[in-house]
């Protein structure tokens, strides 16, 4: 990452966006390198425009590619080199998650509670867990998963590589597969929503996306019933487009909210799998297809349900035992 005087203002610096930060959205970003400002403060620099992207004004909500200059107005704030060491907790299991690597990019099983980039209150996440992991490499994010999902997570290694990644995403040449425990039991082996999405204001609500069909974004979710058990339902997800919380937000206009999701879920049925050991979001990204940033060659992945998951499953009287030719 780049610093350097701009103009627009005395005082304000540029900082240029490097491909460890691709993807990242703007509040998030300006929250880690604003750190100490209070997060009202850096809301209203948004909404008064004294924060540009490329020279111009830019919501809270979008996300950063490399290359991108944003101009942070002249606060008082904390320098990002202030900030302390990664805990050798986070390195060892970041260090532990590698399903692949090559030269070019790797994929993790990424576990869930982890961020997968420094924000408020989050002063780590992979991102800057694997530049102290592996110094020799410029890492990026090709994609993102919310912090409470595990499962596939895929990495550039480089500018070139993580852009090539990163446009393989955006323009829809991967295949994504998910396992959720939605609450409420399906009468159906397959279900499609089609349901258009909208961000909501500056993303400071836990439901930061809705169903809008007038104004939204097209998405599309594939749901596919895996098992029904007593008040749920197992099933295997696959979104098109890759919005923001597009399976939670889609599986909630169903009727049949994702278990464990506090910000578009069911309280009463969250309460009861909280009951039966589920700490977390069910939602685990478990297989992912892409084509590899240099080669062309299509790959596929896979994460295996994690023990806790499985623990959930086992208790509801499920299969806790989930086989690769399951799903």
């Amino acid at each position: 990452m780049t610093f350097g005087n701009g103009g627009g203002g005395e005082g304000a610096r540029w900082v240029t966006v490097d491909s460890q930060r691709a993807g990242q959205r703007l509040d998030n970003f300006l929250l880690a390198q604003l750190k100490g400002v209070p997060r009202s403060r850096v809301y209203r620099m948004l909404r008064k425009g004294e924060v540009r992207v490329n020279g111009g004004r830019s919501r809270a909500g979008r996300r950063l590619q490399a290359g991108d200059r944003v101009r942070l107005p002249p606060v008082t704030a904390r320098s990002p080199e202030a900030s302390a060491a990664v805990p050798e907790s986070l390195r060892a299991r970041v260090g532990a998650a590698f399903l692949f690597e090559d030269a070019e990019m790797a994929v993790l099983d990424k576990p869930a509670g982890m961020a997968v980039h420094s924000g408020t209150q989050t002063p780590f996440g992979i991102i800057e867990a694997l530049a102290a992991v592996r110094p020799d490499s410029e890492w990026g994010l090709a994609h993102r998963l919310d912090r409470g999902t595990s499962g596939c997570l895929v990495v550039g290694k480089g500018a070139g590589p993580t852009r090539a990644l990163q446009a393989a995403f955006r323009e829809e040449r991967i295949e994504k597969g998910y396992l959720a425990l939605l609450v409420g039991e399906s009468d159906r082996q397959e279900m499609e929503v089609n349901a258009p999405l909208r961000r909501t204001d500056d993303g400071e609500a836990r439901q930061s996306v809705v169903v809008d069909l007038e104004g939204g974004r097209e998405a599309t979710t594939r749901f596919r019933t895996v098992a029904v058990l007593s008040g749920y339902t197992l099933v295997w997800a696959e979104p098109f487009r890759g919005r923001t919380h597009q399976i939670r937000a889609h599986a909630r206009h169903a009727g049949l909210p994702v278990g464990g999701d506090w910000g578009y879920g069911h309280k009463a049925g969250n309460r009861a799998l909280k009951d039966h050991g589920l700490d977390r979001i069910f939602l685990h990204s478990a297989k992912i297809g892409l084509p590899h940033p240099a080669s062309g060659e299509w790959l596929t992945f896979q994460a295996p349900l994690p023990a806790e998951l499985k623990a959930v499953l086992d208790a509801l009287g499920g299969p806790g035992s989930i086989l690769d030719n399951d799903i």
